[in-house]
């Protein structure tokens, strides 16, 4: 059963409605501070950036959710998680990509997933800069939208079924070395049509309509990639850590149109392998 963003308002007592406003929302109030002048960009404990747009961001999606469902756990990147006694954990990252968020690029995106007894139920990919939307609950279909007043269609990987037809992704390229992988994913590159660093958000969002095949993320955290599971797999794809494992708290992701997952998985495997010992 497919059911349209337009008519979840009842489901889950609004949680996922309010997750598309809320995600949007925030999404909105980083512009504000995209391509300013005067944006200040520090650095935290692991030398990644932050800015004060990241920190608004998350503090609107945190009253949102507060306000709606108090008894719900939030889980963020940049604040404390606030615990809740109910079996809904919310998980926000308010920019994924910071590095092109203040870098002017218009590819950093607003994520929030909602579990349900700790497994991934929905999530949602919005890309603030250009407009672009998609959001997924499980059993409930994956929606795209180009833009924030352009109808919900329904949202589908690519067929392609070959390496050597594939479009691949990631974020950060030097990520590889720093768990000894770049062997790997050279040869992964190589066995692909092309490969581009489209990533973080926006690339698993490519692999759900059908842009591209593959998404690999060598290191993230639970907020990277917590929304992606129900994404990728309701629009028919697939989404795992290096192992195979359907986790987005492994530290690491793969997100596929499914026909290409185990070719992937497999080139992957030695460094899998390496740091299981």
């Amino acid at each position: 059963m497919t059911m349209a963003p337009d008519t979840w308002g009842d489901v889950h007592d609004g949680r996922l409605v309010e997750m598309i406003d809320t995600a949007i929302a925030a999404g909105e109030l980083t512009l504000k501070y995209y391509r300013t002048a005067g944006l200040v960009v520090e650095s935290k404990a692991d030398d990644s950036p932050v800015t004060a747009a990241d920190k608004a961001a998350e503090q609107l999606v945190r009253k949102r959710l507060s306000d709606a469902f108090g008894d719900d756990t939030v889980q963020g990147e940049e604040f404390a998680d606030a615990m809740g006694a109910s079996r809904y954990r919310w998980i926000v990252d308010p920019i994924d990509g910071t590095k092109s968020f203040v870098c002017g690029v218009p590819l950093y995106s607003t994520l929030l997933a909602l579990l349900i007894d700790d497994q991934p139920f929905a999530g949602i990919i919005q890309i603030p800069a250009l407009g672009e939307t998609i959001c997924a609950a499980v059993g409930m279909g994956c929606w795209y939208r180009p833009a924030k007043d352009a109808p919900w269609t329904q949202a589908h990987v690519s067929t392609k079924a070959t390496l050597s037809s594939a479009v691949i992704l990631t974020s950060q390229r030097d990520l590889f070395a720093r768990r000894n992988a770049e062997r790997e994913f050279a040869a992964l590159e190589d066995s692909s049509w092309v490969s581009r660093t489209w990533g973080d958000g926006y690339g698993y969002l490519l692999v759900a309509t059908g842009r591209a095949e593959i998404m690999v993320d060598p290191l993230c955290n639970p907020w990277d990639v917590a929304a992606m599971g129900p994404i990728l797999s309701e629009a028919g794809g697939r989404f795992s850590d290096w192992k195979g494992l359907d986790s987005c708290t492994s530290g690491e992701g793969i997100g596929t149109n499914g026909r290409l997952h185990e070719q992937v998985l497999k080139a992957l495997s030695n460094s899998a392998e390496r740091d299981q010992r």
